[in-house]
């Protein structure tokens, strides 16, 4: 394994460094060896999206999903007043005169 010096780093991050590391319960050097190795390793992220599904559907299977998220885009006027009702009322009071 080799060894790296870091020099110039400023408080804030250093402060922020450390203050990860305590929240996860790890050393600064293993924090920044696991940052360095997830930004630099090449191919061996993993990713937990949906590309692997991208383009993978018949035009019928993407038909029936339109049509089945259709109604998701209606807007039931119903439930759109022209004019709101409050959800409460507050009660309007004048000023108290001091008492002589």
């Amino acid at each position: 394994m080799a060894n790296l010096s870091l020099r110039g780093l400023d408080r804030p991050t250093l402060s922020q460094i450390k203050s990860n590391a305590r929240r996860r319960g790890i050393s600064v050097n293993r924090l920044i060896v696991e940052t360095l190795q997830q930004q630099y390793s090449a191919g061996t992220r993993t990713f937990d999206d949906l590309d692997a599904l991208a383009g993978t559907w018949t035009k019928a299977e993407a038909d029936a999903f339109a049509t089945a998220v259709a109604p998701f885009a209606e807007i039931d006027a119903s439930l759109w007043a022209a004019e709101p009702k409050p959800a409460y009322r507050v009660k309007r009071t004048t000023k108290r005169q001091p008492r002589s």
